[in-house]
């Protein structure tokens, strides 16, 4: 289990990740979602004991992580961009990984190299994006990590490859238990594969939220009248995000379901209603708009 207790990250005088408390349960897929700059990256590095933080701690299993390598062999981190020497190469990396992570497992290690499709005598720095981001998941991978942190693992990986990883998560997640935490802004590829969602926004924590109550919280409705109702405020009591009004049409997010806010719409009279869920995407947009982030002041 993993468990931030205020935990805090500054560099100078800003403040990246400010006095977050989070659990968060082995076998759990988590996406870290959140604006450019919130601290997702900030933050998984202090999940990997990159860094050390500046105020709080991160516990893994109850023990303390940082400078603890015993804690730190149980994890494995990949960044946006990850780094390898200009001569290494996946067999080469493999060896010094062989002696550095205590799960190391040789028959993961062939089989991963057989999964992807790429040369493990290559030079990594010479190869694309897409393939240095295999490259270094077949070296995750065989690690055997009980915590695996992934930084924007998608970006460059082609649409076969992208339904590759998500069902060698899965796998691990279901057979080994273990634990991934995830920030990408492909909200899309989450929503396919996380149990938990969190929202960050400059450095705090907006939301923590399993994905299933996410996709019932929230309702895309479309109201239209045949004359809309002569009230400075059509929808009093209901738990309204935003509105957008075209003519007689109201397009509005609420908070809630069709049980909650039904009634009161067909109190006014309306000549059409059209509810529907909203996607990780749409909900991402409407609470970062309630956090402050103004979406329409952006150009």
């Amino acid at each position: 289990m993993i468990e931030l207790n205020a935990l805090t990250k500054k560099f100078g005088k800003v403040t990246a990740v400010d006095n977050m408390s989070l659990s968060i349960k082995n076998g759990s897929v988590v996406g870290l979602v959140g604006s450019n700059g919130s601290g997702k990256s900030t933050l998984l590095r202090l999940l990997s004991g990159v860094y050390k933080p500046s105020s709080g701690e991160v516990y893994i299993d109850g023990q303390k992580l940082f400078d603890n390598p015993d804690a730190k062999g149980q994890c494995y981190f990949i960044p946006d961009f990850p780094f390898f020497y200009n001569n290494s190469t996946i067999n080469n990396t493999a060896f010094l990984y062989r002696k550095l992570y205590p799960n190391w497992s040789e028959d993961e290690f062939t089989r991963f190299c057989t999964i992807f499709p790429i040369d493990s005598n290559a030079r990594i720095i010479n190869m694309s994006k897409g393939m240095q981001r295999q490259a270094a998941l077949i070296l995750a991978l065989s690690t055997c990590p009980r915590y695996l942190f992934l930084d924007e693992i998608f970006d460059g990986l082609d649409p076969v490859v992208r339904h590759l990883l998500k069902k060698i998560l899965i796998t691990h997640v279901a057979e080994h238990n273990m634990t991934v935490v995830i920030a990408s802004h492909n909200l899309r590829e989450l929503e396919d594969l996380c149990d938990r969602v969190c929202l960050m926004h400059r450095g705090h924590l907006v939301m923590e939220r399993d994905i299933d109550t996410l996709r019932t919280a929230f309702r895309k409705v479309q109201v239209a009248f045949s004359q809309a109702p002569d009230k400075p405020n059509i929808f009093e009591g209901i738990n309204v995000i935003n509105v957008w009004q075209n003519g007689n049409v109201f397009n509005v997010t609420i908070k809630g379901t069709e049980e909650d806010f039904m009634p009161q719409l067909n109190a006014l009279n309306p000549a059409y209603i059209s509810a529907m869920p909203l996607t990780l995407e749409e909900i991402f947009i409407s609470e970062m708009g309630a956090a402050g982030y103004d979406i329409n002041s952006i150009t």
